[in-house]
């Protein structure tokens, strides 16, 4: 399970790399680049609408794949934090209350403050 969630947060990371990178790609709707270099954008290579429409559809791919991972990877690791973990529990599986004491002093006072050895 260590490895899966090291592979969906890679994925993750270099996904909202991406869409940081392709958004800033992006133009605004009135700053066309055919208007700055004299027209001719409906000769591009991704048609009159030009490349906004391939970007926009990129973009939206990735924030879907985003949203999956950050789902994923957050079920995965409320699944890992769901886990009965316990302080009071041993590496045998049993509890420190069923666990036999070793003490050699049988007389111990129930305080945890200890006494002072008496001078007589």
């Amino acid at each position: 399970m260590n490895l899966l969630t090291s592979i969906f947060t890679v994925v993750h990371l270099v996904v909202a790399i991406a869409i940081v990178v392709l958004v800033l790609l992006q133009q605004g709707k009135g700053a066309d680049m055919g208007a700055a270099f004299g027209g001719g954008s409906s000769n591009s290579v991704f048609g009159s609408r030009g490349s906004a429409t391939f970007l926009s559809r990129v973009t939206g791919s990735l924030a879907a794949v985003f949203f999956i991972t950050g789902l994923t990877l957050a079920y995965i690791y409320t699944q890992q934090s769901a886990a009965p973990t316990s302080v009071m529990t041993t590496e045998s599986g049993l509890e420190s209350s069923d666990v036999p004491s070793t003490d050699s002093n049988d007389n111990a006072s129930e305080s945890d403050v200890p006494t002072a050895p008496s001078t007589d």
